[in-house]
This record gives C-alpha cells, sequence and structure tokens, in this order.
C-alpha cells in the first residue's frame, strides 16, 4: 500500500510537471528581452518582428547572412547635449593644446573658443569648427589620437548631468542591440562621428568589434618610422559619414543593405531610406526626444539633433517613433541601479 502511494504520488507530481513545461512560453516566466521599455506598441512590434525574421516557419523569415542592423550615435545610443561629445572634446583638446599654441589668443576661431568654451565653439560657424577640428584630430598618429580620446573619455564629465559622458549611454538601446545578437543579427555603428574617436570608447561601451564601426574619416598615410611604422593622420577629411554619405559607406563598407536601422535625426533619414528599400522585411526606428526631465527634449528646431523631414516620413510611412518620455522605464543605466 505505501509503495501504491509513493508511486501515486510520482506520476501525480510528473503530470503537473508536464503540464506547467507544456504552456505558451510567455506563462512560464519567460524573460523580457527589453525589460527597460514599457509595454507598448513600439515594444510589441519591435518583439514582433524579431520573431518572424528569424521563424524558418514564417513568410518573413530572413537569413542570417542578411540580417544587418545599424545604428546611429550621437542621439541614438548616447546623448548629444549640450553640443554632440566629440566637439566637446574639441574645446577641452583646444584649451589642452593652447598652452603650445600662444598665438590661439589672438587667432580665430581659437580665440573665440578658449574664452567662450562650448557656447564659442557654437559661434564660429562651419569653417571654424572645421579648423578646431582639424587642429586637434591631425597631425599624430591613429593610436596616439585614440589613446586622447580615451583617456579624455575615462575623466570627462557632462556639465549638465554631471556624470561621464560614457554614462549617458541608453539602457534600452543597449538592451534592444543586445536582443538583436541574441538573434543573430550582426550590429554596425553607423555615425556622423569621427571612426578614430568613436572606437576606442564605444566599442567596449556596446558591445561592437572596432571593424563594425563606421564614421567620419580622414585621410591617413604610413611611415616606416625607422622601423617602427605608424599610421598619421593627416588634416583633411577623406569621407563626411552623415546623411546621404551614411548609404554610401554602409555598401562601400558592408556590401548588404541593412535590414534593421535606427536613428534619431534628419541627418539618419538616408540610412532609414536605404534601409526602408531592402527587399527583406525591415524595421525603421527614430527615438524621439521627448524627455525633458529625465534628459532632453528637442526635435524640429533644434540646433543638434534636429528631427524634421524624417519625423514627416516616419509619420507618414508607419516608421516606429519611439517616444523616450513614454517608452522607456529608464533612459541611462544609473537608473536602472537605482531601481
Amino acid at each position: 500500500m505505501k509503495r501504491f502511494f509513493i508511486l501515486s504520488v510520482v506520476l501525480t507530481l510528473a503530470f503537473f510537471s508536464s503540464c506547467v513545461d507544456n504552456r505558451p512560453p510567455e506563462t512560464v516566466g519567460a524573460v523580457d528581452p527589453l525589460p527597460s521599455w514599457n509595454s507598448g506598441k513600439n515594444k510589441e512590434e519591435i518583439v514582433r518582428y524579431v520573431e518572424l525574421v528569424t521563424d524558418t516557419a514564417s513568410n518573413d523569415f530572413i537569413p542570417i547572412t542578411h540580417r544587418i542592423a545599424v545604428f546611429d550615435n550621437d542621439g541614438t545610443l548616447w546623448s548629444e547635449q549640450p553640443l554632440y561629445f566629440q566637439l566637446i572634446f574639441v574645446v577641452d583638446r583646444v584649451k589642452q593644446m593652447s598652452k603650445d599654441h600662444p598665438e590661439w589668443k589672438q587667432e580665430e576661431p581659437f580665440k573665440t573658443i578658449l574664452e567662450q568654451g562650448l557656447k564659442g565653439l557654437l559661434t564660429v560657424g562651419k569653417q571654424g569648427i572645421g579648423e578646431a577640428l582639424l587642429a586637434t584630430h591631425t597631425g599624430m598618429s591613429v593610436s596616439d589620437f585614440q589613446n586622447m580620446a580615451k583617456q579624455w573619455a575615462d575623466t570627462a564629465k557632462n556639465p549638465m548631468k554631471h556624470v561621464l559622458y560614457t554614462g549617458l549611454v541608453y539602457q534600452p538601446m543597449l538592451e534592444l542591440m543586445d536582443y538583436l545578437r541574441q538573434n543573430k543579427f550582426k550590429i554596425y555603428i553607423v555615425s556622423g562621428g569621427s571612426v578614430e574617436f568613436m572606437r576606442p570608447i564605444i566599442s567596449n561601451l556596446y558591445g561592437i568589434p572596432s571593424e563594425q564601426i563606421i564614421g567620419t574619416t580622414f585621410k591617413t598615410e604610413y611611415e616606416y618610422n625607422n622601423g617602427h611604422p605608424v599610421i598619421m593622420r593627416i588634416p583633411e577629411i577623406e569621407f563626411n559619414n552623415d546623411k546621404e554619405g551614411k548609404p554610401v559607406n554602409i555598401q562601400k563598407i558592408i556590401g548588404k543593405k541593412p535590414i534593421f536601422a535606427a536613428g534619431n535625426s534628419d541627418g539618419d533619414l538616408a540610412m532609414l531610406q536605404w534601409t526602408a528599400s531592402n527587399r527583406y522585411k525591415s524595421l525603421k526606428l527614430y527615438v524621439h526626444h521627448t524627455d525633458s526631465v529625465r534628459e532632453w527634449a528637442y526635435d524640429r528646431n533644434s540646433h543638434i539633433g534636429k528631427l524634421d523631414k524624417g519625423l514627416d516620413q516616419a509619420l507618414a510611412d508607419g516608421w516606429h517613433v519611439v517616444d523616450m518620455k513614454n517608452d522607456w522605464k529608464n533612459i541611462f543605466p544609473f537608473e536602472k541601479k537605482k531601481n
């Protein structure tokens, strides 16, 4: 009798265990791939899209070799206020280099930058910014420049948020990139920023190999350097990886149209249009800066990250417009730690 009772208990437990194991995944406590995203249309459709294109039984299935995702950087993966972070680096470099260039106290655009800092850089115009960029970003080896950029990023703090610039990455976008990687997407960063500025900083930050970071390039030349070869940076822009330049460089470097693209400004519009023309099912996403409390709120009239034509086309064509205020539970990683 005792044996029969024990056997009955075992069989009963096995029965209930099989029932639990056979429940739909969502009822078994499936892990949320985007925990910093609020429930809603954008989150649901992103997950649904990934499920469709990775399901071999789906008519929208996309082979792994064509699962290319491209992300802008400034304003899409990390903040860009009060100015693009690389331009803040320019201001800090001008101040640092001015010790060896006393003439800059009287020469423009350096005089204005030294006197007014970030505000000064905004007043010197595109030509002035270009001159400051070339003066601070060239004349040294690639490795020396990368070391400068990394050292700056390790210590420089945003004057408005009082945290390291590298602390202003978007937690929901980190989760999104992880989710795509888990589903065999190959991710590229396609930014207007300088590729050699980004590589030493954001490669580890986002878990993206440096060869998958595409950006604006400066001309370089090889020097044997008495048996110690170096690649030197020349004071001339080679390729401006912005606006229409983005799809051009995507084709040149990746050689395939993306199926997933994320940006935040009109500078990303051509990249999203290029993605939309893919014969495979694609997803286009704009990050809309709508949270003036946790981050910043701006779009059509902003001097940084202007989103005007891109917003019009996104709304007209049904692209995803992520409302930062309403779609994201947490914006920055340090918010998640507090919670």
